[in-house]
C-alpha cells in the first residue's frame, strides 16, 4: 500500500483491516465498541474504517428501538453489496491458500517467499477469518525461516487454528455468508444502492 487511496478503496491494493471489520459486521457485530473488542484494532482506526465502509455502502446504520425504557440505538449491518465484496475476496484468498499449500508440500520456498513479499499484509485477515489455519501458517513461516510479526501472532492466538467465531469460513464463501444474515441484509437494503457501479471497487 503505497498511497492513501489504497486505505479507503477496495481495489487490488485494498486494506486488509477493512475486510477484518467488514467480516465481523457480517457475523453480526453491530457497534463500534464490539468491533474494537473483536478485531483488536485501535478505536480510531475502526471508526475510520466504519465511516469508509458506510460511504461505500458496504454497510449501513439502522436505528433500532431498545426493548426496555423505549430508547433508541444505532446498529451497523452489512449490505448485500458488502457481502458480495467480502465473499469475493475470501474466495480469492482461499484459492491463493490452495496454491500456498501446494508450494509448501513441494518444498518450494522461493514461490512461498515471493508470495509473502507481495501479500504478507493479508495474513492477519486470512488467519482472522479462518481462510488459512494457524498450524499451516506457522509451518509455512518456519519453512521460510520467518518469524510472525505482532499482528500475525495476535491473530494466531485469537483464532487458535480456526475462524474467529469458530465457524468454517469456507462455508461463508461458498454460500455467501450466514443465510440468516444474508436474508436480513437483502430485506434491509433492497433499493439502497442507487447508482452503485461494481467497477468502483476494483477487480476481485
Amino acid at each position: 500500500m503505497t498511497n492513501d487511496s489504497s486505505k479507503t478503496r477496495f481495489g487490488n491494493n485494498n486494506n486488509p483491516s477493512h475486510f477484518i471489520v467488514l467480516d465481523m459486521v457480517s457475523r453480526g457485530v453491530k457497534d463500534i465498541d464490539k468491533l474494537v473488542k473483536t478485531t483488536k484494532l485501535p478505536r480510531e482506526e475502526v471508526q475510520h474504517i466504519v465511516d469508509d465502509l458506510l460511504s461505500q455502502r458496504l454497510i449501513i446504520k439502522e436505528e433500532k428501538k431498545r426493548r426496555f425504557f423505549g430508547g433508541k440505538k444505532m446498529e451497523i449491518k452489512v449490505t448485500e453489496t458488502g457481502l458480495k465484496v467480502l465473499n469475493s475476496k475470501k474466495q480469492e484468498l482461499q484459492e491463493q491458500t490452495q496454491q500456498l499449500r501446494q508450494w509448501h508440500s513441494n518444498g518450494n520456498t522461493t514461490q512461498l517467499q515471493s508470495y509473502m513479499d507481495s501479500n504478507r499484509s493479508w495474513m492477519p485477515f486470512m488467519l482472522f477469518s479462518g481462510i488459512i489455519d494457524v498450524l499451516f501458517f506457522t509451518s509455512m513461516m518456519s519453512m521460510m525461516g520467518m518469524a510472525l510479526n505482532p499482528m500475525e501472532s495476535q491473530m494466531a492466538a485469537e483464532t487458535g487454528g480456526g475462524a474467529a467465531d469458530g465457524t468454517d469460513s469456507s462455508s461463508d464463501a461458498d454460500s455467501g455468508g450466514d443465510s440468516s444474515q444474508i436474508g436480513e441484509a437483502d430485506s434491509d437494503t433492497t433499493g439502497d444502492f442507487g447508482g452503485f457501479d461494481s467497477g468502483g471497487f476494483g477487480d476481485f
